[in-house]
């Protein structure tokens, strides 16, 4: 089963066997398929290219893929690009390391190519849906602009990755409510994705970092709720 548009897809990986099996079994999936050797190429590709999804490989010459993954983050036009990480290494702290570069999934290696074009798929839809969602969210001195992916708070505007706007919505829909990690899982990274125990802790520290200590709280044991000052 095909997609239900022609989807533009990024592979950067040093392995040109891996380039060559994973770009034949994505175009058949409907995918238009670029790809690149290492991270400095990929980055320029990308700028070129303007793709939908970005896949990276974390060790590469050159410029690794979480170094990518960096750099791609800072520039605007891939502020809200789904990146997602496809890689061998299965350490806990490669995976923090790539979560708090902005990206959206981490998929281990070797994995079935329908696999991961499902892994792809789910991923387009959850953003196609949430993007269908109300423009703007309101509460006290924090707006969430959902059609400019932007965070107004106290009136100074700021950019945050995907996965970090994502849970900031979903945390200030309903200010109070505690919301269960499981839960949160499942609404931002979804059941098809698996992730890291951290991978939630990450993105809530790095929201404290930018929106200050007391809107988002920790409910010890359960998980985390929104603070309406």
């Amino acid at each position: 089963m095909t997609i239900d548009r022609n989807f533009r897809i990024l592979i950067v990986d040093d392995e040109p066997d891996i380039l060559e099996f994973l770009s034949y079994n994505l175009e058949k999936e409907g995918f238009t398929v670029f790809t690149a050797e290492n991270g400095k190429v990929g980055i320029e590709i990308a700028k070129k290219e303007s793709p939908d999804i970005i896949l990276l490989d974390v060790m590469m010459p050159e410029m690794d893929g979480i170094e990518a993954c960096r750099h791609l983050r800072e520039l605007p036009q891939f502020e809200n690009t789904i990146i997602a990480f496809l890689t061998a290494r299965t350490e806990d702290y490669s995976q923090i390391a790539g979560f708090e570069t902005g990206a959206d999934d981490y998929i281990g290696k070797p994995i079935k190519p329908r696999v991961l074009a499902s892994r792809l798929k789910a991923l387009l839809r959850r953003y196609d849906s949430k993007e269908n969602k109300q423009a703007n969210l309101k509460v006290g001195e924090l707006e969430i602009d959902r059609e400019r992916y932007l965070i107004i708070n106290n009136g100074t505007e700021m950019a945050v990755p995907r996965k970090e706007f994502e849970l900031l919505y979903l945390l200030a829909s309903k200010p109070g409510k505690v919301f269960k990690r499981d839960e949160i899982l499942n609404e931002i990274w979804g059941r098809d994705i698996i992730v890291g125990d951290r991978t939630i802790d990450v993105h809530i520290r790095k929201l404290r970092e930018k929106l200050g200590e007391e809107l988002i709280k920790t409910v010890k044991g359960i998980g985390y709720k929104f603070e309406d000052q």
